[in-house]
């Protein structure tokens, strides 16, 4: 029987791509069964080439093609992935009104309640917006109610510079048989193409949380993607994986374009390292015109800019085709970064040139072979580029990818120069992108905390969380440094749902502040198992809260939806006049958490000027909290994590120690 696989396939793979399925159930049947004991009997390919020509292919039911509809037959089961849920106003009521409590005064509190009661009453503003929601979310042609709505806000329409306020990074752990950069190039390069093979083909391996399917969807913006500036909102474009098969490399701010296939035939590792090691020869010592530069520039002037680019010379507009079309960019750095703070830096920003910060997969290649990874945000969100760097370093490391010498064909095309014509008037937008850049990124402070004391094999230990509790460690750090706790962000990943992204985990909660408070009394105040108890009421009250926001029942998307909902002059209702819903969503800790034990490095700025941004990875035996702000005293708020990493073990330890031992069966 055809139970309309396709259709919930198709959207999970890049656009030339459809499939038909047909399974049936574990009774009848013939074919390789899934994990859910389906039966797969027919599976056809369609794909279309960049002419528009649609090809058809049978495949047999083997072990990938059954991995892939296993998550197909799973997604069919769940009615919950289909859809974007809505919570009631009543719940996000309820949430709210709590998320608020730690954070203001009794009469502030009061006025809140009472707000957001006018808000939610029966017949009020607040139902007849839920109800234009719900609308939204029933429309047949809307995948996802906020999908178009947060890319717009969050990214799209965003006009602050992309760097260093938007992109993120990873370092990566050091490849000690490769501190050549020419073959840590050319290694990388290798491992990207394998991932990206899979991702063209539609056959990588589903991702799962929690046993559901998540929402693959994002992975089409992964390769050949762009994000190209323009006013009141930038916009994404994507280009044939089947026609654009070419890499850039950038050295001494001079572009060149590589191929990575040709006659059909994907370039071997030695080949690649090959053209990497003509592209050193070719950029020379010089540097060039830092074109990239602009795009490091605020949107709406690097959007006037790509204009006074355009503008000087047709072959602009040819190269930047190149660039935007391009598979992925390989940065060819004459850094050399060796400490964790020197390679943060140097990946997070560098020094705003060598660079297309519009790419959303831009590897770097420093000259004593370190390397690391920057991410343009606003089509994708971190977890599918960590998957990524987590697969390449991976199969580096674990020779799972061929890179050994081969014979390198004669008669490769060399890298050709993707040359710009840099008019007076364009090296004048240069210049001005460049000082710009420096003024900004010179407000900034980074430091890295890699915390060896104990990581998540003791936390385990502690029967807790390794997230909710280095949640714990931030809130405890914060309030050691000001005496207080402030609103707080933690993202939820809502992949589970169709074109799903993430929701707001309100970290901050009476829990979390009654453990603070406690742990900053004096001696003999409070006992320690008092202390322990709340902290682990904390912990409780951390995993309620990400995992209503996973399911999609979080607050804050939820107002932010039903305000897009008001109509041009509609009075804005108390519920958002209200000072604590700006201050309750003004994030003095923006944090976030990917792990990985190829990594040795993460992180992005803070969202307010008065915050701070924490990025942390939690290892088998180590933290790593990379720590940013606006000239707050980011090295300080290093201290006090480490502080109240070690505290917090000090305080569970004993009730490992006094725990009885496991009965012996």
């Amino acid at each position: 029987m055809n139970n309309g696989l396709g259709a919930i396939i198709e959207p999970l793979f890049p656009s030339h791509i459809r499939w038909d399925v047909k399974v049936c159930g574990k009774e009848s049947g013939t074919g390789y069964r899934t994990q859910d004991d389906d039966q797969i009997t027919k599976v056809t390919k369609y794909t279309t080439n960049g002419t528009g020509l649609e090809t058809k292919q049978q495949l047999p039911p083997r072990r990938q093609v059954a991995l892939d509809l296993t998550f197909a037959v799973r997604l069919m089961r769940s009615p919950a992935y289909r859809v974007a849920q809505v919570p009631t106003l009543e719940e996000t009521a309820a949430r709210y009104v709590r998320s608020l409590h730690p954070l203001l005064s009794p009469a502030e509190y009061a006025a809140s309640k009472k707000a957001v009661a006018e808000f939610v009453k029966p017949g009020g503003v607040g139902q007849k917006l839920q109800e234009k929601l719900i609308a939204r979310r029933e429309d047949p042609s809307t995948k996802n109610w906020l999908h178009e709505w947060w890319n717009d806000a969050a990214y799209l329409s965003y006009r602050d510079p992309v760097v260093p306020y938007v992109s993120y990074f990873y370092s990566h752990r050091d490849d000690r048989r490769r501190r050549n950069p020419v073959k840590r190039a050319a290694a990388i390069s290798t491992a990207v193409l394998e991932f990206k093979k899979m991702v063209d083909a539609g056959t990588l391996e589903p991702e799962y949380m929690k046993k559901l399917p998540i929402c693959m969807d994002s992975y089409q913006w992964m390769f050949n993607a762009c994000r190209v500036p323009a006013k009141p909102a930038d916009h994404p474009v994507k280009a044939d994986p089947v026609v654009a098969k070419h890499i850039i490399a950038v050295r001494k701010n001079k572009f060149f374009k590589i191929a990575h296939d040709v006659d059909g035939r994907q370039l071997s590792t030695s080949e690649l390292e090959a053209q990497f090691a003509r592209v050193y020869e070719l950029a020379a010592d010089q540097r060039a015109p830092a074109v990239g530069a602009l795009t490091s520039e605020n949107r709406d002037v690097w959007t006037d800019a790509r204009k006074v680019l355009l503008d000087a010379s047709p072959k602009n507009a040819a190269a930047l085709e190149a660039i935007e079309s391009a598979s992925f960019v390989v940065c060819l750095d004459d850094a050399a970064p060796v400490t964790l703070e020197e390679r943060a830096h140097q990946y997070w920003h560098g020094d705003g040139q060598n660079r297309w910060y519009d790419k959303p997969l831009q590897f770097i290649v420093n000259d004593n072979g370190t390397s690391g990874f920057i991410g343009e945000h606003s089509m994708m969100d971190g977890t599918p580029t960590h998957r990524l760097n987590h697969y390449v370093n991976d199969v580096i490391f674990n020779n799972k990818v061929d890179l050994a010498e081969s014979e390198v064909r004669s008669g490769l095309p060399d890298p050709a120069a993707v040359a710009f014509e840099v008019t007076p008037a364009v090296r004048a937008e240069i210049d001005r992108a460049i000082r710009d850049f420096d003024a900004v990124i010179a407000q900034h402070e980074l430091a890295v905390q890699a915390y060896q004391g104990y990581g998540a094999g003791l936390i385990k230990k502690f029967r807790c969380s390794p997230d909710a509790y280095a949640q714990m460690v931030i809130q405890l750090a914060y309030h050691k440094m000001y005496g207080k706790n402030r609103p707080t962000y933690e993202s939820a990943a809502t992949r589970r749902f169709q074109q799903g992204r993430t929701e707001t985990c309100r970290t901050v909660s009476d829990e979390s502040v009654a453990f603070c408070n406690a742990m900053a009394e004096p001696p003999g105040t409070t006992t320690d198992a008092e202390r322990v108890d709340l902290f682990r009421k904390a912990i409780t009250a951390q995993l309620e809260y990400i995992s209503a926001a996973s399911e999609g029942k979080g607050v804050d998307r939820h107002l932010f939806g039903l305000k897009r909902l008001l109509e041009p002059g509609q009075e804005l209702p108390e519920i958002y006049k209200d000072p604590a819903y700006a201050y309750s969503t003004s994030w003095y800790l923006s944090t976030s958490q990917l792990s990985s034990e190829y990594h040795n490095g993460y992180g992005w700025s803070q969202v307010i000027d008065a915050g701070f941004g924490i990025a942390y990875m939690i290892l088998e035996n180590s933290m790593n909290f990379n720590v940013v702000s606006k000239g707050l005293g980011s090295q300080k708020m290093s201290y006090y994590l480490r502080e109240a990493a070690d505290d917090i073990r000090d305080l569970l330890l004993p009730t490992i120690e006094s725990a009885p031992p496991k009965a012996k069966l």
